[in-house]
């Protein structure tokens, strides 16, 4: 069993509280995501769960895990640059457990992961495998432990379809306890049995913290109906409260401008007054009573906010790509071949295919051809954020890189709108989390008013709670897109066609 109690968590540097005073407990058999907007504290709160010393540097916390969950294992969300650079074998054999395992048992894991049983004795290094093979083995690394208790911290990140699939039965049919961050809806709505929410309303409100037993889309069903009907009961009171308002202001006033007529010859009428003022501010207080007792509109925190000019368009006929490769390759190694692709204005490309296959470095090659033209605006969303972010720049700076106060104050409203915080207005890109960091490249082509979006993967980082606006943004977006990714709820509401790359070039399946 894992107990948590009273846990709160505020980020040092800002004084923001990330979690307050949240309490939850998950049994065996339980798979339960955690969800929030990007910077909510979802990783700090799987890290905390697993080693408090991991967030010290940068939070203070109160609050306690209570009993024995056993063997815990964590899957973090990304692999050091150390740990990339070093052998498989010697990731594997960093693990505790590693030299007491039987071959037997290494082949139990490497069957239940379906890897190759010489896989944990490879000498490559652990950054040339696919992002597939990547999760494998630090799963693997886990499963050496005998965990009752695992984790993970994205682990559908960068991973192909069939991955994907393998890892909703992993979860599944897990024995222990699942915890785990994802931004794969389908994975979510496949796996879950249990959500914890994390949500940061309002500045200036306490953040609110909850957890349910349900599946993922009974949640989003039952918080959505609890919204809208909370929402037509406020405003069918605060309606009902103004009338009794106004016509309350009305008797208040009559009685107001008699007192101030009334002749000092009519002492009865005088009186009479009187007791009518007092039964008028009687029923002011019985309205301030009222007014305490109505239905709050609820304070839930919305999704982010995205859409694009809707005059940026191309037309229908322009040819936007015509490409013809013989040859794709990385380096010395040819990854495929005869490659045709060829894409009109307003189209919206997906593509898809095995990691490892080549799909980011023909996007690469695209964006190369297509952000030299001069006949269209062009822009480009890579996988590694850093290769078109200035890290050391802050959100209002790269929005608004004029400098002055009305790009400024317009970079500010739509820092407000993607659901940035005040203090991550002015911090430096670089300590952002992936959700954010893409939020800003999203925005700043808005702004651009780019009519070619060449997207790497464009919704990886995106929350489920925003996933849907930013894919309605995309889906109404009047340019053309050009994009990869993994996405299963992407490519089917945003995609007119799809290709899977495999070594004899695009092979068209939608």
């Amino acid at each position: 069993m894992l107990q948590i109690k009273h846990l709160t968590i505020a980020h040092t540097k800002d004084l923001r509280t990330l979690i307050e005073d949240f309490s939850f407990v998950l049994h065996p058999g339980d798979k339960a995501v955690v969800i929030g907007e990007e910077g909510n504290g979802k990783s700090t709160l799987l890290k905390w769960i697993y080693d408090p010393a991991l967030i010290e540097s940068y939070c203070q916390w109160s609050g306690e895990r209570a009993g024995d969950p056993g063997v815990m294992g964590y899957l973090a969300q990304d692999l050091t640059a150390e740990e990339k650079a070093g052998s498989v074998y010697d990731f594997c054999a960093a693990s505790p457990t590693f030299f007491e395992l039987t071959p037997r048992e290494l082949n139990e894991i490497a069957l239940q992961l379906r890897l190759p049983a010489e896989t944990f004795y490879d000498e490559r290094p652990v950054g040339t495998l696919s992002g597939g093979e990547q999760i494998k083995l630090q799963l693997a690394c886990l499963l050496f432990v005998h965990p009752s208790v695992l984790l993970l911290d994205e682990p559908s990140s960068d991973v192909d379809m069939a991955t994907l699939e393998w890892l909703e039965e992993f979860i599944r049919s897990y024995k222990g306890i699942c915890l785990y961050i994802s931004h794969d809806e389908t994975l979510i709505e496949n796996t879950a049995n249990s959500v914890i929410h994390i949500e940061h309303p309002r500045e200036g409100k306490p953040p609110r913290c909850t957890a349910h037993r349900l599946s993922y889309r009974d949640y989003v069903q039952r918080r959505d109906a609890g919204i809208a009907d909370q929402t037509r009961q406020a405003r069918k009171e605060k309606e009902e409260y103004d009338k009794k308002l106004d016509r309350y202001r009305r008797i208040q006033q009559s009685v107001e401008h008699a007192q101030n007529t009334i002749s000092r010859r009519d002492p009865a009428g005088g009186r009479l007054l009187k007791k009518k003022m007092h039964a008028v501010k009687s029923m002011g207080r019985r309205f301030d009573r009222e007014a305490a007792d109505m239905t709050r509109l609820p304070e839930v925190e919305m999704a982010m906010f995205l859409s694009f000019p809707e005059d940026v368009c191309l037309p229908t006929g322009k040819i936007v790509l015509e490409l013809s490769l013989p040859e794709l390759r990385a380096g010395e190694r040819l990854l495929a071949r005869n490659i045709r692709l060829r894409v009109m204005g307003g189209e919206k490309i997906g593509i898809a295919g095995e990691n490892g296959a080549g799909k980011t470095t023909l996007l690469r090659e695209i964006a190369r051809r297509l952000l030299s033209r001069r006949d269209l605006r062009a822009g480009y969303m890579s996988q590694d954020y850093g290769e078109t972010l200035p890290l050391e720049q802050t959100p209002i700076d790269y929005l608004a890189p004029a400098g002055d106060v009305d790009s400024q104050t317009r970079a500010r409203i739509y820092l407000g709108s993607l659901r940035y915080a005040r203090q991550e207005m002015v911090h430096p890109i670089g300590g952002l989390s992936g959700g954010q960091k893409a939020k800003l490249i999203l925005c700043r082509m808005a702004l651009e008013r780019i009519n070619v979006l060449v997207l790497d993967e464009p919704t990886r980082n995106f929350s489920p709670i925003s996933g849907p606006r930013i894919r309605q943004a995309l889906r109404d977006y009047k340019g053309t897109i050009i994009s990869v990714s993994h996405d299963r709820k992407y490519l089917s509401e945003v995609c007119d066609r799809m290709y899977r790359l495999t070594e004899d070039g695009l092979i068209i399946e939608r």
